[in-house]
């Protein structure tokens, strides 16, 4: 196998094109080596040592790949904290973490001053990319440390929070690995393996999501652990990506498909604007994809489009687009070291095409929520694990997902599962974005709600409402068609397309408690 491992693959070739910052500045290997080299000697200076955590609150950009190549030759744990919290939860989570040290950007500046004078963070141990009140410059750890490779150098981790939909965000910590991070490189960069993503071999990766989600910087760390050069988006726009499609000559992402939808509202004389033969390897997860939306991407794209579905604490499944076109829906079958069961509420394996809870292990990696050990057995059955989806193993061992179980309705009696109703709704071409959930009814114990972010151009109105409903009738079974829509003038999603679905239903529900 050829070297693996950014710092190898640096040092060996310090010119070739690493990473292309967000204002299109390209950055070689060696001088990105040598960022990250001066980042492990200024924070150990700072007293870091094995084993201890630091927080960053960062957009995309080369600072944050900095730190991350620190961190994962220095043995530390990089805790990427999402910047859309609010003070008070950017703190908890510095703090629930332990961070020896915070590194922010100026344009969090409000949120991130708020959380460490809550925490009376150490002003020694903050710092800045630009400039905010009470922080050093991020500069200042790196002035006039050496460039070469410091001594003592073992693996690191990403120990990414958990979302917090429910109670308050966990993190999910494994144990460091206690190699060199060249030995620690085929983990590193392995994931790209299943889907027959190369080393070098012309690889462009373009990240198009935020750097603080899991499967975002798995994926371009990953890519730059095999000698590709990745390209960062600070703000993705579906027209946006494709030019840098284009211009870089991209082969490979990570994706979602909220970025589907819209790239696919783009007026046709857009979308066949730009050269997109280099596409190898698009990859999407993190929510059920409607089954019309990826059909239209592969029409558009060709059948670079890969799946897997997995989670922060492990995964997973994968489909190919050749095997996903004679499949329509699956997220596919176990990779070569995961495991994936389906069982009751009793902890007892379901029939084939039952539905039930849906469970995974993964060969050699374990993991535990951070400080709270009734969470971390709470979700395993043996040694498997579950994140609460919903779904069934067809006859040929491939894996569908219905819906989260906390997003499952039961009205009447009936389980419905909102997933399926959003990706009807999202075939209307009035229909911008879509999201469907419970609310109280007296009788029924609860009834079908859409919210409708309606698509560029149209009105919310009355009769928009009606015109939806009435076009869902032909589509969908009576018992599971919404039952009336409300409009919002923008789904509450983040950069990378999960929907926090709980700001919507939460309003309809207050004074009263769900049953799940």
């Amino acid at each position: 196998m050829a070297d693996l491992g950014f710092w190898t693959l640096a040092q060996k070739d310090p010119s070739y094109l690493a990473l292309v910052d967000p204002d299109g500045r390209e950055i070689a290997s060696g001088e990105l080596l040598a960022a990250a080299n001066q980042l492990v000697h200024g924070l150990r200076e700072l007293g870091l040592q094995e084993g201890d955590s630091f927080a960053t609150v960062l957009p995309n950009g080369a600072p944050m790949i900095e730190l991350y190549l620190a961190a994962l030759q220095a043995g530390w744990y990089l805790v990427p904290i999402n910047h859309h919290l609010v003070g008070p939860e950017i703190g908890y989570v510095v703090d629930d973490c332990g961070a020896k040290t915070l590194i922010v950007d100026e344009r969090f500046a409000e949120e991130c001053t708020a959380a460490v004078e809550e925490l009376d963070f150490p002003k020694e141990a903050r710092f800045a990319v630009g400039d905010v009140a009470g922080f050093r410059s991020y500069d200042e750890l790196k002035a006039g440390r050496p460039t070469s490779l410091p001594d003592n150098r073992t693996s690191g981790a990403v120990m990414n929070y958990t979302s917090g939909t429910t109670g308050q965000p966990k993190g999910i910590r494994r144990k460091l690995p206690g190699v060199s991070p060249e030995d620690g490189s085929v983990g590193f960069g392995g994931i790209l393996f299943l889907f027959g993503i190369q080393p070098a071999d012309g690889n462009v990766h373009i990240v198009g999501s935020p750097l603080y989600h899991t499967a975002v910087l798995v994926f371009g760390g990953a890519s730059m652990h095999l000698g590709h050069t990745v390209v960062l988006m600070d703000k993705w726009t579906p027209e946006g990506m494709l030019q840098l499609i284009e211009r870089h000559g991209v082969t490979t992402s990570h994706m979602v498909p909220t970025q589907f939808h819209r790239l696919l509202a783009l007026p046709d004389e857009v979308k066949s604007k730009y050269d997109l033969s280099s596409l190898r390897h698009m990859v999407h997860a993190a929510a059920p994809c409607p089954v019309d939306v990826k059909r239209r991407m592969i029409e558009w794209w060709g059948p670079v489009i890969d799946e897997y579905y997995a989670a922060s604490e492990g995964g997973g499944t994968l489909v190919t687009p050749e095997e996903w076109m004679k499949k329509p829906g699956t997220v596919g079958k176990p990779w070569p070291i995961s495991e994936v069961v389906v069982l009751d509420d009793d902890g007892n394996p379901v029939g084939v095409s039952d539905i039930g809870t849906v469970y995974m292990a993964m060969q050699g990696v374990e993991f535990e929520y951070y400080k709270d050990e009734e969470k971390t057995q709470k979700n395993r059955a043996g040694k498997y694990f579950t994140v609460g989806d919903i779904g069934y193993l067809d006859d040929d061992g491939y894996l569908f997902l219905c819906d989260r179980k906390a997003d499952m309705i039961i009205s009447g009696g009936a389980n419905i599962y909102p997933a399926e109703i959003e990706s009807v709704l999202l075939t209307n071409p009035k229909v911008g974005d879509a999201a469907v959930f419970g609310i109280p009814h007296d009788d029924w114990g609860e009834e079908v709600k859409a919210v409708i972010e309606p698509a560029a151009g149209v009105e919310p109105s009355p009769a928009l409402a009606d015109e939806i409903l009435g076009w869902c009738a032909g589509r969908l079974a009576k018992f599971k068609t919404p039952k009336s829509i409300d409009f919002t003038a923008e789904m509450p999603r983040d950069p990378n397309g999960k929907l926090y679905k709980r700001k919507l239903r939460d309003p309809y529900w207050e004074g009263r408690e769900r049953a799940i």
